[in-house]
């Protein structure tokens, strides 16, 4: 597990991009539970965000790959609308204790 960083860097209802040892990943709380995902749309291979830390769609209750529009849902990572319909993003097991954040990569 790697270190991400303390539970406030993640705010609620808010996303966060981080590269981790040449690895990009995508945390997002919701409900007070930290999610984390590979920074990569399954439909082409490329980053999700349109600018840094921006994840999420205008509702925030959506992750938004910024170049096709498709929408992932936070919990799981489903492809819900967009030319990835169907996949997913490839989910990171994380938790969160007393320290803070962490990330299995």
């Amino acid at each position: 597990m790697k270190f991400l960083g303390p539970s406030d860097i993640l705010a609620p209802d808010s996303s966060r991009g981080f590269d981790i040892d040449g690895c990009r990943l995508l945390g997002v709380r919701r409900d007070g539970v930290a999610y984390f995902y590979l920074n990569r749309c399954p439909h082409r291979g490329i980053p999700l965000e349109w600018q840094p830390d921006q994840f999420l769609d205008t509702s925030a209750s959506l992750i938004q790959c910024a170049t096709h529009g498709a929408l992932f849902l936070i919990e799981s990572g489903e492809c819900i609308s967009g030319p990835c319909a169907g996949q997913s993003l490839t989910t990171l097991l994380g938790r969160e204790d007393a320290q803070g954040l962490w990330v299995d990569i």
